[in-house]
């Protein structure tokens, strides 16, 4: 299968609605399988950023700032792979997930992942 970057970009990606941790899409039939889909993102913290959180830590409770890193990290990886899925010729994508990987000091890779399948109702 092709990397991802080498592959055209779409115009859209699979439906939020189409894409699910479980195994099977309730109403539906997998017809084909595509294989693995995945997105990739490499994020690293910056600076300031270390800085201001690092000041949260002595008060407790939530760090937004790395919170809201962490978030879109998973909503990039999500996307690039729904991209990746479109971009095979799915219309689904089952089993999906997360992993997260710190590859150096600060720098941390997030992968979400999945089947790209083609469905159709089911009767």
């Amino acid at each position: 299968m092709d990397h991802p970057s080498s592959l055209s970009r779409p115009l859209s990606t699979v439906p939020l609605s189409m894409v699910t941790t479980a195994f099977e899409l309730p109403g539906h039939r997998v017809v084909k399988n595509l294989g693995i889909v995945r997105g990739i993102v490499v994020r690293s913290r910056s600076i300031v950023g270390s800085f201001f959180a690092g000041i949260q830590t002595l008060f407790g409770g939530n760090i937004t700032l790395w919170s809201e890193m962490c978030e879109l990290a998973r909503r990039e990886a999500f996307e690039r792979m729904a991209l990746h899925a479109r971009a095979v010729g799915a219309n689904a994508v089952i089993g999906a997930a997360y992993d997260a990987t710190e590859i150096g000091q600060g720098v941390t890779e997030v992968l979400c992942y999945g089947t790209a399948v083609i469905v159709e109702n089911s009767p």
